[in-house]
């Protein structure tokens, strides 16, 4: 369906951590204890489990044993994470979370307050996603932080970026997105390597990889699914670069050993800097809730009178402005314009491959989603050249690469200077 307001982000609220540092019961057993802080077998059997679910995993006992020791140093980081928020007296504003959370149902074509309600129907408190975004954005802030003035670039930085970014055209950029899974000690390569593993298992048996980068990468840009928009292949580590030359468009590749950690990659499409065109669209779109969201993936009566009812006044919209009209019909439970759509930004692929063909000023064929039904129109196409970046996105580039490099410094750091026992 739809998802051109922003990428999916739905796994995050299905694998958000249940940890807080106190047991459930008072007899928990100790999976683990960070500078005191307890993190029980409950917490890390809860978030397995979750992968489990929000993967399409089945989790048989021995399914799970393979998981728990990643999740367990993925809830210790977390936990470092945690208290470093705290040490540093860093606050994360509601309205942020707010913000984060309403992206998330945008991305997953949800009404406001559809998410918490898809939560309790799969059993999962809300508080639990409130917590692992509040702990995402605040560990945003204490990096920004860390890095003070040194984290903005200077005009030099942007000009010597710009001039190498020059010296490239001509030369493929890969339009990536990662997976990253830390390796804190040598010693837990194994567990780490097994558990990239059954990443990999779920990814190629449907997994949505924005989905699964949402949960459980350890890089800054798991929030945005693992996004690292177009790259050269300089800026990737050169194990990174290797494989990623020989991936067709829409691969994922096998666990990578990177400093650090294992990096797994999927590329979505490549293009020669300088040289490529971008389509970028017009259109409208018409929204018609049903009274009650399908269930068990069986449309009922009451969702399929509303799918008729706009099939049927669909007949009548023969132009973007016809849309328009239609759109007020079903109440405007979403703008029928959402502004200018990139199409290589759009996803799922089905869904930019129905925008890139269907005639302009034609309706589509109803896009049947859990809470309501869809129809579009493309407007206008314009291909333009697609130049170098903007000043601003070079800007954002640096900062972004600078974050990264600093939240796997500061966390090996953390874990060095504490106490954890396991």
């Amino acid at each position: 369906m739809m998802q051109i307001f922003g990428r999916s982000l739905l796994g995050l609220a299905l694998a958000a951590s249940l940890f807080g540092g106190q047991a459930r019961a008072q007899n928990a057993s100790i999976a683990a204890v960070v500078n005191g802080q307890v993190i029980t077998n409950d917490d890390v059997d809860a978030r397995a489990r979750l992968l489990a679910l929000s993967s399409g995993m089945n989790p048989t006992p021995d399914a799970l044993s393979h998981l728990t020791p990643q999740v367990t140093q993925e809830l210790i980081s977390q936990t470092l994470q945690l208290q470093e928020i705290d040490r540093r007296k860093v606050t994360v504003a509601e309205s942020d979370i707010e913000d984060a959370i309403t992206r998330i149902e945008q991305g997953n074509n949800l009404p406001p307050g559809g998410l918490r309600q898809r939560m309790t129907q799969a059993g999962i408190p809300f508080s639990t996603l409130v917590s692992q975004i509040r702990t995402q954005l605040g560990w945003q802030s204490v990096l920004h932080q860390v890095l003070g003035p040194g984290l903005q670039p200077t005009p030099g930085d942007i000009a010597a970026e710009k001039t190498a970014l020059k010296s490239q055209i001509g030369s493929t950029q890969y339009h990536l997105a990662e997976i990253f899974i830390q390796v804190p000690d040598p010693a837990q390569d194994a567990s780490a390597r097994a558990f990239a593993n059954t990443v990999i298992q779920q990814l190629r048996q449907g997994a949505p990889f924005p989905v699964v980068a949402a949960q459980f990468s350890q890089a800054p840009n798991a929030l945005q699914g693992g996004d690292m928009g177009f790259v050269s292949l300089n800026q990737l580590d050169p194990a990174v670069a290797a494989v990623v030359q020989t991936m067709p468009a829409g691969a994922v590749s096998n666990p990578i050993r990177v400093p650090g950690g294992y990096d797994i990659v999927q590329l979505t499409e490549t293009h020669q800097v300088g040289t490529s065109t971008d389509t970028t669209l017009s259109i409208r779109q018409v929204f018609a809730a049903y009274p009650t969201p399908i269930s068990n993936g069986q449309v009922g009566p009451a969702q399929g009178a509303v799918i008729e009812k706009l099939v049927a006044a669909s007949r009548a919209v023969h132009s973007c402005a016809d849309m328009d009209g239609l759109n007020a019909q079903f109440g405007a439970v979403r703008a029928d314009d959402p502004g200018p759509v990139t199409l290589s930004d759009v996803t799922p692929p089905q869904f930019q491959q129905l925008l890139a063909t269907i005639p302009i000023g034609q309706i589509s064929q109803p896009l049947v989603a859990q809470d309501g039904v869809s129809v579009v129109m493309v407007c206008t196409r314009q291909t333009s050249p697609v130049g170098l970046p903007s000043d601003k996105d070079i800007r954002d580039l640096i900062i972004e690469r600078r974050v990264q490099l600093e939240s796997q410094q500061l966390l090996d750091d953390l874990r060095h200077q504490s106490v954890i026992s396991e």
